[in-house]
C-alpha cells in the first residue's frame, strides 16, 4: 500500500463547507499545500456545476468539479465526463414526482436547472445549491441533455419521496438519497463513484492513491472508488459503516485537518 495520494475528493455540504456553507478560513493555505504536494482537488457534490463554480472563484482552472452527483465532471471549463439521463423517461419520473405532496422538482440539465415552483421556501432552498436556474411553466416543455432529476420535500426524503420513487424507478435508475430532504434520480451506472473511476483511468491515479470525504448516501460510491475514504463526524451512521475511516465533522473543519495529519505524518 502506498501513501502517496495524487488526488483528492470531497463532497461540500456537511463535509467540507462549514455549518453555514462555506468554505473554511483556512482553504487557501490548504490549496496551496495540495499544490505544493502535487495533489488534483475536487469537489465532488450534489450541487450543480455552476454553483461549485462559483464557490471555488479564484481556484476554478486549478481543480476538478465532480458535479451532480457525478452526472457531470469539468475541468477548466471543459466536459471531462458525463452520465446523461434517457430523454424518453424523463416525463415520467417527473409526473410522478409531481403526484408527491409538497414536492419541489429541479429538472437539471448541462445548460442549467428548471423548476416550475415559485414557493419562496422552496426558491430559497433550490438557490443554494443551483445556480443557473430558471423558471418554466412547464418542466416536460425543457430540452436539454439532462443528467439529474433532484425532488426537494422538506417532510423527509427518505419518508416522503423515496417510498414513492424508488419502487417505480429504482430498478432502472439511480435513486438516491442525497440529504435529509433531497433525493436524485440518475442514470443507472451514474454515481460519485463513477465519475472518480473514469477519473482513475484517464488522468494517471489509483484506488490506492485516492481520498476521498463523505457524509451522506450519495457519498457511498465514491469512498466505495477511495482507499482513503473517510466519513465524517456527522456522517450518517450507514455511511460510516461504508467508509474505512473517520474525520472530524464539518464544524471542527475535518476535510483539512485530516489532510494535513496524513500529509504531515506519511513517510
Amino acid at each position: 500500500m502506498t501513501d502517496t495520494i495524487k488526488f483528492i475528493a470531497t463532497d461540500m455540504d456537511g463535509t467540507l463547507l462549514d455549518e453555514n456553507s462555506n468554505l473554511p478560513p483556512t482553504f487557501p493555505e490548504f490549496f496551496q499545500r495540495l499544490k505544493n504536494e502535487n495533489i488534483l482537488f475536487a469537489a465532488a457534490s450534489g450541487r450543480q456545476y455552476y454553483s461549485l463554480y462559483d464557490t471555488f472563484d479564484g481556484y476554478q482552472d486549478e481543480m476538478l468539479f465532480i458535479a451532480e452527483n457525478g452526472t457531470l465532471v469539468m475541468h477548466q471549463g471543459k466536459e471531462l465526463y458525463s452520465c446523461t439521463l434517457d430523454s424518453d423517461s424523463v416525463p415520467s419520473i417527473i409526473t410522478k414526482a409531481r403526484s408527491i405532496d409538497d414536492a419541489f422538482i429541479v429538472l437539471c440539465g448541462k445548460k442549467g436547472a428548471y423548476i416550475e415552483t415559485q414557493d419562496s421556501t422552496a426558491l430559497e432552498e433550490i438557490s443554494k445549491y443551483y445556480h443557473r436556474c430558471e423558471y418554466v411553466e412547464d418542466l416536460l416543455t425543457v430540452e436539454d441533455d439532462f443528467i439529474k432529476i433532484a425532488v426537494l420535500n422538506f417532510n423527509g426524503s427518505a419518508e416522503q419521496i423515496e417510498p414513492i420513487i424508488r419502487p417505480t424507478f429504482g430498478d432502472n435508475f439511480q435513486v438516491v438519497v442525497s440529504a435529509k430532504i433531497w433525493l436524485d434520480v440518475m442514470n443507472k451506472v451514474a454515481s460519485k463513484g463513477a465519475a472518480i473511476r473514469h477519473l482513475q483511468q484517464t488522468m494517471g491515479f489509483t484506488y490506492e492513491q485516492t481520498m476521498s470525504f463523505g457524509d451522506y448516501f450519495n457519498d457511498a460510491e465514491m469512498l466505495k472508488e477511495s482507499y482513503y475514504s473517510y466519513a465524517m463526524e456527522n456522517a450518517h451512521p450507514g455511511v460510516k459503516e461504508i467508509a474505512r475511516f473517520s474525520a472530524p465533522s464539518n464544524t471542527e473543519f475535518g476535510v483539512i485537518s485530516t489532510v494535513y495529519d496524513f500529509l504531515d505524518n506519511k513517510q
